[in-house]
């Protein structure tokens, strides 16, 4: 109860209330969804980075606030730039080990292991957190830019400590991971000079835990059936190979693959349905903990509509190879806006306007395949 009375928000100071709304339609974006799929097939995947921003212009214009649109002002040669500072970063360690496995051994390997596992996971981090910064930088509203301090090596060390805490607790630090992680991103997150609060005490009023038990315990009884599973498929089709006429080899290999791949398409969606509750309340835990002055947000999600969401996004990408990834975004976007409310008020009319921010960004997570949109 301390806590709670300690990360309170201040009382209703005379600004303006917060209300969110979306002119998103999903079927709008069919026609783009075609076209950066098919120009990304033509120059093999290097036209992604304009794709990219086109579709970031058309969700931020289809997202209100007070019925003020946002303007995503960022450019897709920004994101081909970061691109090539992450292959020099990425690639100048690896080719360094490799001539170092050429000219001194393969020991080299066995000693670089460890401190390359850290880097690894440190640039994990650093690069989620530039990659945030940068959209910040290129997100505005009434023409006031947002802006993302703090530092992105320290929150790398902080992401690596989570996932090293994660690794030795069979994964029970994780939920108090991700909202320390959380913590860190929105409590450096400004609206111009504005700054945007994340109250941890308002964070941890909504439970993550019995969810987490859900989705930990589940996992443990799916890994067991898909073992199972998998070992019935391998004895079916051991015994078609054993039978008169029967060619075993090639056609049994292919056979086997075919069914493993088929198991774990049946058995996905009961994955992402154990651990829907967790995906969920830790959505509504963040956003809980949100503030801007006297203005606090919640995010309106359950596990079942968020799990279908996600099934059905999966499904869609699945069939198309990825074509629909731009109507996917639309539609969760949609999905998140439609559900997001405020309360108190906050007062943005006296934001200044902040710097512009990196000139590049996001070379890092799209390296590492991760992208918020």
């Amino acid at each position: 109860m301390t806590d709670i009375f300690a990360e309170s928000v201040p009382e209703d100071d005379g600004g303006e209330a917060l209300t969110f709304s979306t002119t998103l339609r999903p079927s709008g974006f069919l026609g783009l969804s075609l076209k950066n799929g098919l120009l990304n097939l033509i120059t093999l995947t290097l036209y992604r980075f304009w794709g990219k921003t086109e579709v970031r212009q058309r969700i931020w214009k289809g997202i209100r606030l007070n019925d003020e649109a946002f303007e995503y002002t960022g450019r897709g040669i920004e994101l081909f730039i970061g691109f090539l500072l992450a292959l020099v970063v990425l690639g100048v360690p690896f080719l360094a080990l490799v001539f170092a496995v050429q000219f001194i051994g393969e020991w080299v390997i066995y000693v670089a292991y460890l401190p390359l596992y850290i880097f690894a996971g440190w640039l994990w981090g650093f690069g989620t957190y530039t990659a945030f910064r940068y959209m910040a930088s290129r997100t505005t509203w009434r023409g006031i830019r947002f802006q993302l301090k703090g530092s992105a090596a320290k929150y790398g060390w902080s992401f690596l400590f989570a996932m090293f805490l994660s690794g030795v607790t069979w994964g029970w630090y994780w939920p108090a991971a991700e909202r320390n992680l959380a913590e860190k991103i929105w409590d450096e997150l400004r609206f111009g000079d504005r700054r945007i609060r994340f109250r941890m005490g308002r964070a941890q009023q909504e439970g993550v835990y019995g969810p987490y038990a859900i989705g930990w315990v589940g996992t443990g009884v799916g890994y067991v059936l898909v073992l199972l599973a998998f070992v019935a498929v391998g004895m079916t089709i051991g015994q078609m190979g054993e039978e008169p006429g029967a060619t075993p080899g090639m056609a049994d290999a292919i056979m086997l693959n075919l069914a493993i791949y088929g198991v774990l398409i049946v058995l996905a969606p009961f994955f992402m349905l154990i651990w829907a509750p967790y995906q969920a309340a830790m959505m509504r835990s963040i956003a809980r903990g949100v503030s801007v002055d006297g203005a606090t947000f919640t995010l309106k999600v359950g596990a079942l509509s968020l799990w279908w969401l996600t099934v059905t996004n999966l499904f869609f990408l699945l069939i198309t190879f990825g074509f629909l990834m731009p109507w996917v975004q639309a539609r969760t976007a949609r999905f998140l806006i439609s559900r997001l409310k405020s309360e108190g008020t906050a007062r943005l009319a006296l934001a200044q306007q902040a710097d512009r921010g990196p000139g590049s960004g996001e070379g890092l997570a799209d390296a590492f395949g991760f992208s918020a949109i």
